[in-house]
């Protein structure tokens, strides 16, 4: 007899079948993509010191400011800057986070170099796949220690599922230590999350093939929209990531940021117009969702306040970009 919590064959179904999409040794799955994160950060020695992105997802971000303020000390950097990265570097460096594309902004981090660096002071590197997700990215095989996910998005694709799982490149003493966290800690998911997660899943490889060719088609009409200030998605040529993510992605997902011109106030406009684009918070479902990011992230956000994150879903593109138009036309 034991806790569901401690072990169940649905979970360990769900474990298996992460560690072979990632490519890794082992896997754990939790609660959310957070308990997934902050048990890396509850594994690590205090006064461990952590390299993590200047636009990290808030909700990790506020798990190590908040969390473990006083326990772990941490600097913010721009991810994409290596002489930064390296620059951050000290005696007590144990972890590098990295989000590659990252969230909102859509920076892409050179995987390959930052895991060489970190190497070189004995640090390890984890990195959040959840905007590419295997099907596109696969960061073990580029260098990366720990691989982690919110399931919660492209794994459960359907927005019904709250999950979170972390990977492994080797089973190490520092797994161990998630692994007493996943089992102790009890941020678990249900069996009957980790039943649909896994049966979501089947359906992955073709869904991510059709929100990354949805989110090209909304890019280009972006980027030549005389209202848009500016667009993020790595998949068009001039973003300053685009060549490093041709060279360890294999698609460009679906998330798009861009700033309306006119500020907050006309970006608020703009989606308050949409009918099809739910104004909602999450991402990685079959519908496609809208948010101004600075509004969510709360008042201490570097997210630009005119700055919309799209995570394009599966509706016909014509019906997105007919949507689109006539909200555009509204801000007249």
């Amino acid at each position: 007899m034991m806790y569901t919590r401690a072990n169940n064959p649905n979970r360990q179904a769900l474990e298996e079948l992460l560690t072979a999409l990632e490519k890794g040794e082992d896997a754990a799955a939790f609660a959310s993509g957070n308990a997934a994160g902050t048990a890396v950060f509850q594994s690590l020695e205090p006064g461990s010191h952590i390299i993590a992105p200047d636009d990290m997802y808030h909700g990790l971000h506020n798990s190590i400011t908040q969390l473990f303020k006083g326990v772990h000390e941490a600097s913010f950097v721009d991810m994409t800057d290596l002489e930064a990265v390296k620059n951050a570097i000290r005696p007590t460096t144990r972890l590098i986070w990295v989000e590659s594309p990252s969230n909102p902004l859509l920076k892409v981090t050179d995987i390959r170099k930052v895991a060489a660096i970190a190497k070189a002071h004995g640090a390890i590197v984890a990195v959040d796949n959840t905007f590419a997700s295997p099907v596109f990215q696969n960061p073990l095989e580029v260098g990366a220690d720990l691989v982690m996910h919110s399931s919660t998005k492209y794994f459960g694709g359907h927005s019904d599922i709250l999950g979170g799982a972390l990977i492994t490149k080797k089973k190490d003493s520092f797994w161990d230590k998630i692994r007493i966290v996943q089992r102790v800690g009890g941020a678990s998911p249900s069996p009957m999350d980790c039943y649909y997660l896994c049966r979501s899943i089947r359906t992955l490889p073709y869904r991510m093939k059709g929100h990354a060719e949805h989110a090209m088609v909304l890019a280009n009409y972006l980027m030549n929209h005389p209202k848009v200030e500016k667009v993020y998605y790595p998949g068009l040529k001039d973003h300053p990531g685009h060549e490093i993510a041709a060279s360890q992605m294999s698609g460009f997902g679906a998330i798009i940021s861009f700033q309306v011109r006119g500020g907050a106030e006309k970006a608020d406009a703009l989606i308050s117009k949409l009918q099809l684009f739910a104004n909602a918070t999450s991402l990685g479902g079959v519908e496609s969702l809208i948010e101004r990011r600075a509004a969510v992230e709360g008042p201490n956000t570097m997210t630009p306040p005119n700055l919309i994150r799209v995570s394009v879903g599966l509706e016909h593109t014509d019906d997105l970009l007919e949507d689109l138009e006539q909200a555009f036309a509204s801000l007249d």
